[in-house]
């Protein structure tokens, strides 16, 4: 018994050493493969085309390394991340807008990519686009598209009134820019549209131009509201063409910018600031024989300097996987794809050999005009701070839709921009 016992021991101790020869034996071909899940919030259809084809041509190519694509929203980003990252379930590689990473670079929700990122991407990517993705010591995101804000015209308008067309190397000023939208005003139509739904980022951005700055950090780290001289510029002039001049919509006020267009079409705004990526519904909606350009916006004291917040690709702290997340963002902003994506989304890429590409200098389109404004490209003076977010929807927002719906003044909205914006900065600087 006690021999029949131990024989059927030493089978069993055989065969759990067979099994686990058999084990090791397959190595690596037999090794469950990575799977890093990558939200994107590409929306145009040429955008999720080309990063879901780019998907597919890295897990054609990296057994160990599989990509999963997650399609996300941007209107819902800021609080879809904030819950994943709470929940312990946030994507690997994330998707999103410089200006909304702050809050979770310092709450320690993203990871610091200093040393994951290779030093072609690093070198390749000017030093005032890194400094968007830049908090404190460490950078928490990769900047690889970006769009300036331009000036989308009627050109048959604009050819028949006899205004001086503005070019990236003589632009209009602000004064002036306001003299021709009345010159072009009258009988039920506008010289501009402004479509101001969102009023703050495209206040803040565009009155770098006149040297505004809005948000002041001190010695000690904090930020301070102070809106000065050149902050006032661009919503004195928009005010004016609003309430005085007559030369701007007040209609448009509280709409998006895909709300002006059947006006825009329908002669009656002579221009619409938007966004560059918005030639894409222009070429597929306007109708046919309907003849529109590119203008760069008006410059002022700092010539045609003009915030951005370019899009960004992230890695989250908690992911087991960074440094095949960081190679799989290498991969994906290589300057051919890095191209490929810019042309999906109708905007500029931030990596200076993309942006080299004749693909994006042509005259159709107007690519070359937007091309020529990257450079003048800075970060948002809202970029770094942390309140952000709040700030602008509890404070700026209702205070700069008031302004120019004519309902305050300059002096209460100087006021409440500083006195309630710096209350609200102040809890997150304790």
């Amino acid at each position: 018994m006690r021999t029949a016992a131990l024989m059927r021991t030493g089978g069993l101790i055989v065969a759990a050493l067979l099994l686990l020869a058999g084990c090791t034996a397959g190595g690596e071909d037999d090794a469950v493969p990575v799977t890093l899940r990558f939200q994107s919030l590409a929306w145009q259809e040429e955008s999720v085309q080309a990063n879901k084809e780019l998907v597919e041509e890295w897990n054609a190519t990296h057994s160990d390394v599989k990509v999963e694509y997650i399609q996300g929203s941007w209107s819902s980003i800021h609080d879809q991340l904030l819950t994943s990252f709470e929940g312990g379930e946030a994507p690997d590689i994330i998707h999103d807008a410089s200006d909304d990473l702050a809050d979770f670079a310092y709450g320690g929700y993203l990871a610091d990519l200093t040393d994951l990122l290779p030093a072609r991407l690093k070198s390749d990517i000017p030093q005032r686009s890194w400094e968007t993705t830049t908090f404190g010591d460490g950078v928490y995101g990769v900047p690889f598209l970006q769009e300036p804000r331009v000036l989308v015209a009627n050109a048959t308008w604009l050819k028949r009134s006899g205004v001086r067309i503005p070019t990236p190397e003589h632009p209009w000023s602000w004064a002036e820019f306001r003299r021709i939208t009345e010159q072009l005003s009258g009988d039920g139509r506008y010289g501009v549209a402004w479509p101001l739904k969102e009023p703050v980022s495209a206040t803040l951005n565009l009155s770098l131009s006149a040297g505004g700055q809005l948000f002041h950090r001190g010695a000690d780290g904090k930020v301070t509201v102070r809106f000065e001289a050149g902050d006032e510029v661009v919503p004195r002039t928009v005010h004016d063409q609003v309430d005085t001049d007559h030369s701007a919509s007040p209609t448009t006020l509280g709409s998006g910018g895909s709300d002006t267009l059947p006006g825009f079409f329908g002669g009656r705004y002579a221009m619409v600031p938007l966004g560059f990526s918005y030639r894409q519904q222009i070429v597929q909606q306007a109708p046919e024989g309907f003849d529109w350009q590119v203008l760069p916006a008006p410059a002022g004291a700092d010539g045609l300097a003009q915030g951005v917040s370019p899009q960004t690709l992230s890695v989250a702290e908690e992911s087991p996987h960074k440094r095949e997340a960081a190679a799989f963002i290498d991969f994906l902003l290589r300057p051919r794809n890095m191209v490929r994506l810019a042309l999906g989304d109708w905007m500029l890429p931030t990596g200076t050999q993309a942006l080299s590409d004749p693909a994006l200098h042509t005259a159709k389109d107007d690519w070359a005009t937007g091309t020529a404004l990257a450079e003048h490209l800075r970060p948002a003076p809202a970029q770094s701070v942390r309140g952000y977010a709040e700030w602008k929807d509890k404070v700026a927002t209702p205070a700069f839709q008031e302004y120019y719906s004519g309902a305050i003044g300059l002096g209460e909205l100087r006021e409440r921009l500083e006195r309630d914006g710096n209350l609200v900065l102040s809890r997150y600087q304790r």
